[in-house]
């Protein structure tokens, strides 16, 4: 069995990983981190700088993540690709023809303010609601199951 699990170095990508661990424990699968640095907009040498910055932090984070799977007992591969997080993520689960792939649902913390509570807990409820369009894109084309993991 194969697990694909998307993972950027997150505070929701630890948690989607540490939920996956422990949810297919008992199966033994091989996991595929897939980590996905995004190209800047533009070529300048500030945006390049960038993102070489954003890709050895990705990089650093997919080896760590790897690292805790591994000790974990899970044998563990990563990917690291460049582009679209949507298309890189759809074109891995193509190539890489994994039994599931894990995604963590997207949130950000309130900063304990009212206001921001009131924004928090507004914008939780349009979640409830709606996909963000990582999650949404997959949904509609990948060719194997997904599993949305929630944030605690």
């Amino acid at each position: 069995m194969k697990v694909m699990i998307a993972y950027d170095g997150s505070r929701n990508a630890k948690l989607a990983l540490a939920q996956t661990v422990s949810l297919f424990r008992c199966n033994a699968p091989t996991l595929i981190l897939v980590g996905v640095a995004e190209n800047p907009g533009d070529a300048t040498d500030a945006n390049e700088e960038l993102f070489q910055q954003e890709y050895e932090e990705l990089k650093a984070a997919l080896k760590e993540g790897a690292d805790f799977a591994h000790q974990e007992g899970f044998e563990v591969d990563w990917v690291l690709a460049e582009g679209d997080a949507r298309k890189m993520l759809l074109h891995a689960t193509q190539k890489h023809q994994p039994d599931v792939l894990v995604i963590a649902r997207h949130s950000s913390k309130p900063d304990g303010g009212i206001i921001a509570q009131s924004l928090s807990y507004f914008v939780d409820e349009l979640d409830y609601m709606t996909f963000g369009k990582v999650s949404s894109f997959l949904a509609r084309r990948v060719e194997c199951p997904l599993l949305i993991l929630p944030s605690p």
